[in-house]
């Protein structure tokens, strides 16, 4: 290991260090277990979700395209980090290569950045839906749907290039240790040799700007929503135009809350501690809410689901009667 604790300028780190949670071996491993299973159970909901839209010609429409683009998204999220994490509790030296920490970053960021902006579409979908009823089958086609998606990818892995090219290009001469379970901008801008007050103002506009943008996006779709939907003259009426929102709001909820706390107000001012626990909330436990959210919440996707579990334990059966024959 390089220059875990030098200052010549002259030597470059070429690793870090994620400290992540220290504690005693014992919690170490209750940890890996629980962050085990929660990525366990992650990617078995959010799969379950893309394959009953797949599956069901009833869900095949803008809404639940949108979806399983957003479970697809979740499943890439939570890898991004939770498997580093776990090799980490079982490791020693908890150490990530200069390149490895910039990927992370890029690819974690990235895909939050992409989440923000399908739930801005999936708002923008309920809008159009449900202001615009008439000219929804017109203004919301499959193939305008799978472009708005494409488009939420681009941009989402085009945004963060700039922040992450200009943290990079900052001299890292030790220490190198990282006081978080990820490669975040605000640890990694603190280890920096020299002061970088530009590069953290752009960072922090850029995370803002964002963050905000699409925020009050989603908020003044559904300000226009809960409008119309209570110009419904019937209350079952009302009630179906909520429960359709209801979900996305839910969601839009526990990832904005939690990505406010931590990126709107400046990242140094935020303990250590609490930088690691609201980064565990959106980055690990918003996307093992999601899938039970939207699976609890709305009853097509209830009807799908069970649709698929009999589906499999129908495959499984006959796949026994084979082999048994």
């Amino acid at each position: 290991m390089k220059n875990s604790g030098g200052n010549n300028l002259s030597d470059t780190v070429s690793e870090f260090i994620l400290l992540g949670f220290p504690c005693t071996w014992e919690i170490q491993i209750f940890l890996f277990s629980l962050f085990s299973g929660t990525y366990v159970l992650t990617l078995t909901g959010n799969l379950c979700i893309i394959c009953a839209v797949g599956w069901d010609h009833h869900l095949h429409n803008p809404m639940y395209i949108l979806l399983a683009n957003f479970s697809f998204l979740e499943i890439w999220y939570v890898t991004s980090t939770v498997p580093n994490m776990l090799a980490n509790f079982l490791s020693e030296t908890n150490t990530i290569s200069f390149s490895g920490c910039f990927l992370q970053f890029y690819f974690f960021f990235s895909m939050g950045t992409t989440e923000t902006f399908f739930l801005s579409a999936m708002a923008f979908d309920r809008y159009l839906a449900i202001c615009r009823p008439l000219h929804y089958p017109t203004n919301m086609t499959a193939q305008r749907c799978i472009r708005m998606g494409a488009c939420c990818w681009v941009c989402g892995f085009s945004c963060f290039l700039l922040p992450v090219y200009l943290v990079s290009q900052l001299p890292f001469c030790g220490p190198n240790t990282i006081d978080h379970f990820l490669c975040d901008p605000g640890p990694l801008l603190k280890l920096s040799c020299v002061p970088a007050p530009a590069t953290e103002a752009v960072c922090a506009v850029f995370n803002s700007v964002l963050i905000f943008s699409t925020f009050l996006f989603i908020t003044g779709s559904y300000t226009l929503v809960i409008r119309a939907v209570l110009r419904v003259p019937s209350a079952e009426g009302r009630q179906k135009a909520f429960s359709t929102c209801g979900s996305h709001l839910a969601v839009v909820s526990l990832f904005y809350g939690s990505i406010m706390v931590m990126y709107v107000s400046p990242t140094s001012d935020n303990p250590a501690g609490i930088q690691k626990i609201v980064t565990l909330f959106y980055s690990v436990l918003t996307p093992l809410f999601n899938p039970l959210i939207y699976s609890l919440r709305n009853k097509e996707m209830k009807e799908a689901l069970k649709k698929l579990f009999r589906m499999l334990r129908f495959g499984q059966r006959e796949l026994l009667k084979n082999w048994s024959s």
